[in-house]
């Protein structure tokens, strides 16, 4: 959500500066990968710019960003040693009466990743 821009917390004063911090860190970020992009596809720019450059917070590209990544981040948040036996609280493996909660580092045995959740608002997670 925060990567996306689309974190509803809001928090205390200092988390709201940590926040402005970061999302001014993100801008910086997804700028200079905004400028790459146009520098190696010299072909694509005016499609590119089209497509990003209207929006000075990037929030386009970073959707794009996660949508191409997503499965990879959620990896390495759940492959660490010390969550290696965390599971969901609820059953998002399979489907009605085959779903089962997941097995190991929150994900199912196919090592598929259950990504509808970052489509739920956090505070309903």
């Amino acid at each position: 959500d925060i990567v996306r821009g689309r974190d509803l917390y809001g928090g205390n004063s200092k988390e709201r500066n940590q926040r402005k911090q970061l999302e001014s860190n993100l801008k910086t970020i997804f700028g200079n990968m905004y400028n790459e992009l146009k520098s190696t596809n010299r072909r694509q720019e005016a499609e590119i710019k089209v497509r990003y450059g209207s929006d000075p917070q990037f929030f386009k590209l970073r959707e794009d960003w996660w949508d191409a990544n997503r499965k990879d981040v959620w990896k390495a948040m759940t492959c660490s040693e010390e969550l290696k036996s965390n599971k969901y609280f609820r059953q998002t493996c399979g489907s009605g009466k085959t779903a089962i909660k997941t097995p190991k580092q929150c994900r199912c045995d196919n090592n598929q990743v259950p990504t509808y959740f970052d489509y739920v608002p956090q505070y309903l997670r």
